[in-house]
């Protein structure tokens, strides 16, 4: 536990701004919408109308007059990417960081096992990216109170879930990435991000293209399948845990016997 509350501390900063930021947005989003509301549906058959592009992103068939269907397509968006790109950041450089700072030596010294060095970080990685979303969650329902809206509770909760899945996802996926870099780099953990969201993007557009689906998270954090079908796509939410865990066992295998510099 230790070393659970030293990465803590020193990923304070960044887990404070990131989630102030995505909370704030997100809730800016919220108060948005009673604004909007009445402009909503006359936009929405617009939308429906430019074919690719609102395929790319759901809004040929989510209602912007909805909460819920404005709040899937703007506010996913937004935790979508935010969530992600957090992540992916906390997880791509915790590894390495020992080499690239040279400390490497003093933690190693230490009479624990590289098993309860490795199991510690991914601790941290899981509690920083669980508080984040605990925190936004919270923020979004009082945000929804505060606009006098009916809280939809059930597709909230999927919406939420799905992107935490997601950022445990990609996290897991940076981690085991992480076990194999010298030196950290917050570049890895965007492209890696841009790459499924920009994958998800292209599935959504091209039907020869929907087996991405299967390949990147976003696949099963698409806000109008959530809201239309009513749950998650449990085939896609399992591939995609497959791969974390797969990141994960990289990363166990990989650090436990590199030559640590």
């Amino acid at each position: 536990m230790t070393l659970v509350r030293h990465e803590l501390r020193q990923g304070k900063i960044s887990f404070i701004i990131w989630t102030a930021a995505i909370g704030l947005l997100l809730a800016v989003c919220v108060f948005l919408f009673p604004e909007m509301k009445g402009q909503m549906s006359g936009i929405s058959n617009v939308f429906a109308s430019m074919g690719a592009f609102t395929a790319a992103f759901g809004m040929d068939i989510l209602n912007f007059g909805t909460l819920i269907g404005f709040y899937a397509i703007e506010c996913g968006n937004v935790l979508g990417l935010g969530g992600a790109f957090y992540a992916s950041l906390c997880a791509v450089s915790i590894l390495s960081k020992e080499e690239k700072d040279r400390t490497a030596e003093f933690l190693l010294t230490h009479p624990v096992s590289r098993v309860r060095i490795i199991t510690g970080k991914l601790m941290a990685v899981f509690v920083q990216i669980a508080a984040m979303n605990l925190i936004i969650y919270v923020i979004s329902v009082a945000s929804i109170a505060v606009i006098g809206e009916e809280i939809p509770w059930k597709e909230l909760n999927l919406l939420h879930l799905a992107y935490f899945l997601l950022q445990v996802e990609l996290a897991c996926i940076c981690f085991g990435i992480s076990a194999y870099m010298r030196k950290g780099s917050v570049g890895v953990g965007l492209g890696i991000a841009a790459v499924m969201y920009f994958l998800n993007l292209v599935a959504n557009i091209a039907e020869a293209a929907e087996f991405l689906k299967y390949l990147t998270p976003f696949g099963y954090c698409e806000g109008a399948d959530i809201v239309t079908d009513g749950c998650l796509n449990g085939t896609m939410v399992a591939v995609g845990l497959a791969f974390g865990a797969a990141g994960v066992a990289a990363a166990y295998l990989n650090y436990c016997r590199k030559d640590i510099h």
